[in-house]
């Protein structure tokens, strides 16, 4: 029996703990464990906690509620900032890079997977598919296409200690060769004229950031939840396709299309009020309520999968490198669409001004394209990796 029963109290609870993070991520005094320990880790963990303690139930209605009606609407909200009209002023060779990229961590997966499939758990591949989501775009990748397998509460922990533990080791790595990429560059035989070109045909993008309004909150919730909760209901009647595509597989599909559409329209510019904080924040009261259903004691495999999560990013690395050598690109591309991959928008930038600080917005737009493909290469290596597990 639990301290808390009740669904509103749940709810209060939950939304308490998360203001009480982000309260602590602000405080210059506490920001630093953040850098270690990333926000998603504590939104994850302590609800975990208060459940191992008593406080929070291993079960309620609020919890399946939470993931059904609110990651649709989270997912449509943080896709309304897909500029891809500006993502053409990146260039053939840029988009040629980000798929390499991409196409790596489905490889990557496949081989890392196929080597320790025989000492991981059975339903190890629903984990794995999941991190393919958040390495290919980020974390909110990684909650949707586990949501729609249907990886497990305990699964879904350990990956996020391998996202954390191996993404953010192998982003200081990308940091530290950033002080060799004149001499790689150099030994890959690359002309760096054409940064200079990119930067050109870049411009200025502006965020055009403004203070949120009541007409754009109201406006920024009837799409999300109207738009999640059609999807929703097109996704019912819609065919399973095996263990992939369900019908909630086929909602989060629909929603992502559905965000990247009215990314081309007007409404767009609710992302200037921020309409991916509203996003985010249905995010993490989902990845609060997974947290709160899961067991500390799936943690014992843990680092197992971070052996296969080393692995993992070895491939992603070696066929990166290699394809950014025969198709002559710059370190500064290699390293971003890495980043724009396993980071997201939120480390790309990061890592693009780190090498050429002029250049985050390029890192920005490769992050969105990361994000975009995500669900679906996510989906496509969840697919391959249960074919895998089937022969073990």
């Amino acid at each position: 029996m639990s301290y808390l029963e009740d669904p509103v109290g749940i709810l209060v609870y939950l939304i308490t703990l998360i203001g009480f993070i982000y309260y602590l991520n602000s405080k210059s005094k506490f920001s630093w464990i953040f850098k270690y320990l990333p926000t998603v880790i504590w939104i994850y963990f302590l609800p975990m906690f208060s459940t191992t303690l008593g406080i929070l139930p291993e079960s309620s209605i609020l919890y399946d509620w939470i993931k059904t009606y609110l990651l649709p609407p989270a997912l449509i909200l943080l896709l309304l900032s897909s500029n891809i009209l500006a993502l053409k002023k990146l260039g053939s060779k840029v988009i040629i890079i980000m798929l390499i990229a991409t196409l790596s961590i489905v490889i990557g997966g496949i081989i890392s997977f196929s080597i320790f499939a025989t000492w991981l758990p059975n339903d190890s591949w629903k984990g794995l598919g999941a991190l393919s989501g958040s390495w290919i775009g980020g974390s909110a990748n990684m909650v949707a296409v586990g949501a729609s397998i249907g990886t497990s509460d305990d699964l879904f922990g350990i990956m996020i200690i391998v996202d954390t533990v191996v993404g953010y080791g192998w982003m200081g790595i990308v940091i530290f060769f950033s002080s060799f990429q004149e001499r790689i560059d150099r030994w890959n035989g690359i002309d760096n004229s054409f940064i200079k070109n990119i930067n050109i045909q870049m411009g200025d993008i502006d965020s055009k950031r403004r203070p949120i309004d009541f007409s754009d909150l109201i406006t920024m919730l009837t799409i999300g939840m109207l738009g999640g909760y059609l999807s929703l209901k097109f996704g019912e009647w819609l065919p399973d396709i095996g263990v992939i595509i369900t019908s909630f597989g086929w909602t989060i599909i629909l929603v992502s299309i559905l965000g990247i559409i009215l990314s081309l329209t007007p409404l767009s510019r609710l992302e200037n009020a921020g309409a991916s904080h509203i996003g985010n924040f249905f995010l993490y009261l989902l990845l609060a309520t997974i947290g709160a259903k899961a067991n500390l004691n799936a943690i014992i495999h843990a680092p197992l999968f971070l052996l296969v999560g080393v692995c993992w990013i070895v491939v992603h690395a070696t066929i990166l490198f290699i394809g950014g050598r025969l198709f002559k690109v710059p370190m500064f591309l290699i390293a971003t669409s890495s980043q724009a991959n396993i980071g997201g928008v939120v480390s790309a930038p990061i890592i693009a001004s780190v090498y050429q600080k002029s250049l985050a917005p390029v890192g920005l737009l490769m992050g969105v394209l990361g994000n975009i493909m995500g669900i679906y290469f996510g989906l496509l290596t969840a697919w391959l990796l249960s074919l895998i597990s089937s022969y073990f």
